[in-house]
Order: structure tokens, then C-alpha cells, then sequence
């Protein structure tokens, strides 16, 4: 599995920027795609994450309402768009896959190398 990653940068407080993210691999055994974030010194935490066959949408708490996740699967693509930043987001955002063979076995996680957000004060 293979990820392209693009969007991050330097950017004010209050400010927005948009993560992208191809992925490579099956489409038909993907499960989820989705963004964790890790800032320094900081273990690595989930941000949010999309079904990749259904509807449903997940974020963390901290960014509800502030970051919206989409995908096109047309492109194996997903998108988190990212609003009113904070200095609290800085982090490497990293993109993330599970897949899975059928409903029966357990998905298998993967992540890319990430990209890096900072938020100015």
C-alpha cells in the first residue's frame, strides 16, 4: 500500500489549509481511510476517519466541527479539510488505510509517511 500525500504548510491561527491523500491498493478490500496526527513529544492520535463503502464519518473530539473528512472514490482519494486552526494543531498528519479481506477478517491498518501543519500564533 502506497500513499501520496499533499496540503500541509505553515499557516495563522484562524486560518485553513486541506490535507489530500491517495492511496494505492484494492479499493474493492478497503475498509476505512482516514488521518491520525502526531505533534512532538506527543504520542501519535486519531483525528478522523471515513468508511469507505458506507456513510459513516468519525472525528476526535477536538476537531469537531473544525476539520470535515471526505473521499472520492473514484480517485482512492481522501480529503480533510481543516478550519480554524489552533496552534494545538500542529502536528504530522498522517494518512491512514485499513483493509480487509471480507467482514470476517479483521482490517489491517497501514499509514503513510505524513505531512507537516503548523499553526502560527
Amino acid at each position: 500500500v502506497q500513499f501520496e500525500e499533499s496540503g500541509g504548510g505553515l499557516v495563522q491561527t484562524g486560518g485553513s489549509l486541506k490535507l489530500s491523500c491517495t492511496v494505492s491498493g484494492d479499493p474493492n478490500s478497503m475498509y476505512t481511510l482516514g488521518w491520525f496526527r502526531q505533534a512532538p513529544g506527543k504520542e501519535r492520535e486519531f483525528v478522523a476517519d471515513v468508511s469507505w463503502s458506507g456513510a459513516a464519518v468519525y472525528y476526535a473530539d477536538s476537531v469537531k466541527g473544525r476539520f470535515t473528512i471526505s473521499k472520492d472514490k473514484a480517485k482512492n482519494t481522501v480529503t480533510l479539510d481543516m478550519n480554524n486552526l489552533v496552534p494545538e494543531d500542529t502536528a504530522v498528519y498522517l494518512c491512514t488505510a485499513d483493509f480487509r479481506r471480507s467482514a470476517y477478517d479483521p482490517p489491517i491498518h497501514y499509514r503513510g509517511r505524513g505531512t507537516q501543519v503548523t499553526v502560527s500564533s
